[in-house]
């Protein structure tokens, strides 16, 4: 009896200590609200209670909202939105809509408090665009897309005098043109996307000819940020060209950001660079600089950087200015160097290596260690395309291996790496063994060893590659915090390329970077000491043989959202598909996945797999001979329900591709509104055509191949 007693005590302590959703504060409630996705507030949680009502109408909720990636939200739900935020919103993003008809565009009028609006990627006319210019009355910031056969002398007057108080603008330029920037006279920050292919799909050649003749050109006289970013072709390129033609003439005296990437070895000069070096310098406010590496030398550099505390530094593709680089920022020749947050210093990947190749490329262990020092608050690193050997000999020396260095970077959250720079060295015992074998007839008929699906052992691979990660710890545990790695090959370069274009021809052979070869298993197994990894590439590996490592890897990374490998291992077969199919059972949070190998088999095994991901969003596969089993990707889709993209280039017949395609479009394109399947054979002629048509907003994320690391701000599709 007392038993019984004493347990009721228990019993009503414990339920009076309980606290449900509604015992919280309004503060907490508001700011786990705030992570809910605007249409689950406003449609489901909103109808809870009374008291769930108010919160998730409070203005604190509304006046910063974005819709970018609720594939679900359909026009009718969108529309309704839009009429429950009504004047409470001020800032809107519909960035990546691309599924959204101009009949519920024409519905953003309703929000006429709207001061940000941002439609990047949407299908909007411009008399859509006109209409909502003049209803957005207090709009500031503008983001769209210029498409062919934009006029803007067709703009009603009342949505030239909204352009005529923006202070932001944005283009995504689909047609050589001026867009609304000869409407926009207060101007602050100008960011320009480039996007017009050379010819277009009736294969006539597109020309900037027509711009020259126009009467309104742009004159920045109050602008302060001017980013650019390029796809290649010569078509952007003079179109750019065309917009800093005021520059040669006149600086505007506020400039402070100033970032231009142009893809591929050789960017257009523009004889203003150094002028506008010299300006940049004299302020003393510089917070963003980036430009081609044909644009400036060591001494306009220096004078650039001299007296400022730059936040983003981007020099890719300019190894020769790495030494003024290095020199300004750990000798005084900038202000503060703690300010810098971002650094890219990816290097060029259209020269052969050798042993003659010039050491401008190659990175310093000392220099890195000076630098994480002074500048120590550097959260975003990528130094793609660039080379380090570490020898045994060099660090029985006291050499510090490259990864010591890099662990220093204590604020570290995003990196980029060449994979040669986690070798701890040369294994002599592999080199060797392979020199001696006496004929290659031979070795065709040893027996493969049986590939098993075991966590990596640190010594069952040590006599086939390099198995010491003592400098990848290093770096593992100096920088726990990360959650962006990209580990690339040298020379890697996919299937499908927009931003680094080159042909295989210009491409490094993959053998010889030897210390690339001894990255493997072991390697990869170390990452699991990044247990707040989110996004993981890995590209161009052949020293990853089985596999091993990523199973190991998956299982302690519980939180990886985005997973991106690329011809791991040989490229004769894949070697590590059990691995493969183990590792996609752990990814249990995995939205995002890009795979690309010459010989992927995506069978039944292979979908059913990668069913396990059941918060899979986004699907790219890459294979130049890969085939596809079409009732087994329509069983995934089926399962997965979130999926809103699924692109599929493979190996297999144009029929055969175009059949798939059509089934999954039929069937789920009705539940889901954004819904974007293309299947068609990579080595079909007509592929650049068919590439053309995807949305932007998923080329640049995931379908096209490309380092999301210290990219320019305001340009990177993140």
């Amino acid at each position: 009896m007392d038993g019984q007693i004493l347990q009721a005590v228990l019993d009503s302590e414990t339920a009076s200590l309980s606290v449900g959703m509604s015992n919280l504060s309004d503060e907490i409630l508001l700011c786990i609200l705030h992570h809910v996705p605007v249409c689950d507030r406003l449609t489901n949680v909103a109808i809870v209670c009374r008291k769930f009502y108010t919160l998730c109408h409070d203005k604190t909720l509304l006046s910063n909202v974005t819709l970018s990636e609720e594939y679900l939200a359909d026009d009718r739900l969108v529309r309704h939105i839009l009429k429950k935020l009504g004047n409470s919103v001020l800032s809107l993003s519909l960035n990546g809509c691309y599924w959204l008809s101009g009949s519920t565009l024409e519905h953003l009028a309703r929000c006429r408090a709207v001061t940000h609006l941002d439609v990047t990627g949407c299908r909007i006319s411009y008399l859509c665009l006109s209409h909502l210019l003049s209803s957005l009355s207090s709009l500031r910031s503008l983001a769209f897309d210029v498409r062919p056969c934009f006029n803007s002398a067709l703009l009603s007057s009342k949505a030239v005098d909204s352009l005529s108080r923006l202070t932001e603008l944005k283009q995504t330029l689909l047609t050589p043109s001026y867009g609304v920037v000869p409407c926009c006279a207060k101007l602050r920050k100008l960011m320009l996307q480039f996007d017009i292919p050379d010819v277009t799909r009736e294969g006539v050649g597109v020309s900037c000819q027509l711009m020259v003749g126009q009467s309104s050109v742009p004159h920045y006289e109050q602008l302060e940020e001017f980013t650019a970013r390029l796809a290649p072709g010569e078509v952007n390129q003079t179109l750019l060209l065309l917009y800093l033609a005021v520059f040669s003439v006149h600086i505007p005296k506020n400039l402070r950001v100033f970032l231009v990437s142009i893809p591929g070895p050789n960017p257009v000069h523009w004889p203003a660079a150094s002028s506008l070096a010299q300006s940049l310098g004299q302020r003393g406010d510089l917070v963003a600089l980036q430009l081609p590496r044909s644009w400036l030398d060591s001494f306009s550099l220096k004078r650039a950087l001299e007296g400022n505390s730059p936040k983003h530094l981007s020099f890719s593709r300019c190894p020769a200015l790495w030494p003024q680089v290095f020199q300004s920022l750990l000798n005084g020749g900038v202000r503060d160097a703690t300010e810098l947050i971002s650094l890219n210093l990816s290097g060029i990947n259209h020269v052969l290596y050798s042993e003659c190749r010039s050491v401008e490329d190659q990175l310093v262990t000392v220099t890195l260690s000076q630098l994480a020092e002074v500048c120590s608050n550097i959260k975003h690193l990528n130094l793609m395309h660039t080379h380090y050997h570490h020898e045994h000999t060099l660090a029985l020396d006291g050499e510090t291996h490259l990864c010591t260095s890099l662990g220093r970077f204590k604020q570290l959250r995003s990196l980029t790496l060449p994979a040669c720079a986690l070798s701890d060295g040369v294994n002599t015992n592999h080199i060797s063994s392979c020199s001696s074998a006496t004929s290659a007839l031979f070795q065709g008929l040893k027996k493969a060893p049986r590939v098993g699906l075991q966590n990596y052992r640190p010594d069952s691979e040590s006599s086939l590659s390099g198995d010491s990660t003592s400098g990848l710890s290093s770096l593992v545990a100096g920088c726990p915090f990360l959650e962006t790695l990209e580990v690339i090959g040298p020379g890697f370069v996919s299937a499908l390329p927009r931003l680094e274009p080159c042909t295989r021809a210009s491409v490094e052979p993959r053998g010889m970077c030897a210390w690339a070869r001894e990255v493997g298993d072991a390697h990869l197994a170390a990452l699991e000491a990044l247990p707040q990894l989110r996004r993981l590439s890995l590209a161009g590996l052949p020293g990853v043989l089985r596999g091993t490592g990523l199973v190991q890897l998956a299982r302690r990374c519980t939180d990886l959202r985005v997973l991106s490998l690329a011809n791991l291992g040989s490229l004769k077969t894949m070697n590590y598909s059990p691995a493969l199919l183990e590792t996609l059972k752990q990814c249990t949070q995995l939205q995002e996945l890009r795979l690309e190998q010459p010989y992927l088999n995506a069978n039944a095994s292979f979908f059913e797999a990668l069913s396990c991901c059941s918060r899979l969003q986004r699907l790219c596969l890459v294979s130049r001979s890969g085939t596809f089993d079409a009732s087994a990707a329509e069983n995934f889709m089926e399962r997965c329900c979130q999926v809103v993209m699924c692109h599929m280039f493979m190996g297999g017949t144009l029929v055969s591709c175009r059949s798939l395609q059509k089934v999954l479009l039929n069937r789920f394109s009705a539940k889901r509104g954004a819904l974007s399947v293309v299947i068609y054979p990579l080595q079909h002629e007509d592929l650049p055509s068919v590439i053309r048509c995807i949305p932007v907003t998923l080329l640049d994320r995931i379908t096209l191949f490309q380092s999301h690391v210290a990219q320019p701000p305001h340009l990177s599709p993140l």
